[in-house]
């Protein structure tokens, strides 16, 4: 159980504060509401733009990284499809260098040519080095506009194409910052061994006079039911053969979102999972495979990859595979099985809490899906789950015509094109 205090600022800042007793250190976790799915797609990696201008300096501070490690601390952040979140740890003792660091470059980013310039460029050699230039890199850029049709989860976080980071102008980020960048689209965290009055104090000093902006209201176009399979090749240098299988699954604030999450494992998370046992320890098809779920606030994807063996041909994997799901659709998890995944899944959510920055970010996120307490309930969630309700969800998910496949097939070196 992970306790919480909650208030709200009258700018509309949310603040959690989670005390701890045995911990020296402090973390200041702020989630602001945006991600890739709040972009246009005419003008696509601006909230990963975004991550990097935030550690460019703000109009009080120019360098953001000097005073937090005299301090002691350190920071960064990572993006999305749903959300952007800026972390820092330092000594609790120290704990106003980062809010006073973080509450200023809410209040406005240091917005010059300098440095939007650095940083398109470090988003530009990211692009490259992470997605064009690396074995299967490419794949959730090609991947993406296959599963998704008008939701812009159809795009990836670092943009759907290069030019929209390399043509960004200073307009665009100014009109970006103004609106998503505000107390009222923020969620601040902390936790570290403070009293609750202590805390109060400190986030009114640094942030009380930080203007109000009302939240843009989110009208984002609702991706339509799959109802056709959908394949795509591509030919690349690779080591392997590799394949993607994307089913379409509910919304992270889903009921049915726990029991997919159990199917996926039962599926092909473990050693012991069904695609394990058969496709690699038996028909030995495959040198990998794995089942994972994105956990997109709106509709996300059951994924299932791996890379065959040499000499093994898709048409023979995919027929083997769509037999393994015929089974799997028909068989009953039994007991044992049951009792086994949900403790996995106890053990992992235990072990995940043991974390100071785990359990901020975790409650803050909670707090974005409608309510930090969400975060107490969810091994009682999971405890609910029966077998009978992972075959009726896996009867609904795993269907041809609700799959999108990626088959990357690895080229000669002597080939062309």
């Amino acid at each position: 159980m992970i306790q919480f205090e909650r208030f709200t600022l009258e700018n509309g800042l949310r603040v959690l504060f989670h005390k701890d007793l045995t911990t020296p250190m402090v973390v200041v976790n702020t989630l602001y509401d945006v991600g890739a799915r709040d972009e246009s797609e005419e003008q696509t990696g601006f909230a990963h733009l975004f991550e990097h201008l935030m550690f460019g300096g703000s109009v009080n501070i120019p360098d953001f990284d000097a005073p937090l490690q005299k301090a002691g601390g350190e920071s960064n952040a990572f993006t999305s499809n749903d959300i952007t979140n800026y972390y820092n740890v330092l000594p609790k003792e120290n704990i106003e260098t980062a809010l006073w660091l973080e509450s200023d470059r809410m209040l406005s980013l240091a917005f010059t040519d300098k440095n939007l310039e650095v940083q398109r460029q470090v988003v530009i050699e990211e692009f490259k080095q992470r997605y064009l230039n690396q074995p299967y890199g490419d794949v959730w850029l090609e991947l993406r506009p296959l599963c998704y049709q008008v939701h812009p989860y159809k795009w990836a976080t670092i943009g759907k194409n290069i030019k929209h980071i390399e043509d960004a102008k200073m307009i665009d980020v100014r009109t970006f910052f103004a609106k998503h960048y505000h107390p009222g689209n923020a969620i601040l965290c902390i936790a570290g061994n403070f009293e609750l009055n202590e805390i109060k104090s400190l986030v009114d000093k640094y942030y009380k006079d930080i203007p109000q902006i009302s939240k843009h209201t989110r009208n984002l176009s609702v991706e339509p039911e799959q109802t056709e399979y959908r394949e795509k090749n591509l030919n690349r240098y690779v080591p392997a053969d590799a394949f993607y299988f994307s089913f379409k699954m509910p919304e992270r604030k889903s009921e049915r979102y726990y029991t997919v999450d159990v199917l996926s494992d039962a599926l092909g998370r473990e050693k012991s999972s069904k695609l394990f046992i058969q496709l690699k320890k038996e028909k030995k098809l495959v040198s990998e495979i794995s089942a994972y779920i994105t956990g997109s606030a709106d509709a996300g994807l059951l994924m299932v990859s791996g890379k065959l063996n040499s000499g093994v041909t898709f048409e023979e994997f995919e027929t083997a595979f769509w037999d393994c799901i015929s089974e799997f659709n028909q068989e009953q998890l039994s007991e044992v099985d049951m009792t086994k995944l949900l403790a996995k899944i106890r053990t992992s959510k235990e072990f995940q809490e043991q974390g100071l920055l785990n359990r901020a970010m975790n409650l803050s996120f909670f707090e974005l899906l409608g309510d930090a307490e969400g975060i107490n309930k969810e091994l009682e969630e999971y405890q609910k789950i029966s077998a009978s309700n992972i075959q009726l969800e896996a009867k609904k998910i795993l269907r041809k015509e609700n799959c999108s496949l990626l088959r990357v097939l690895a080229k000669k070196t002597n080939e062309n094109g």
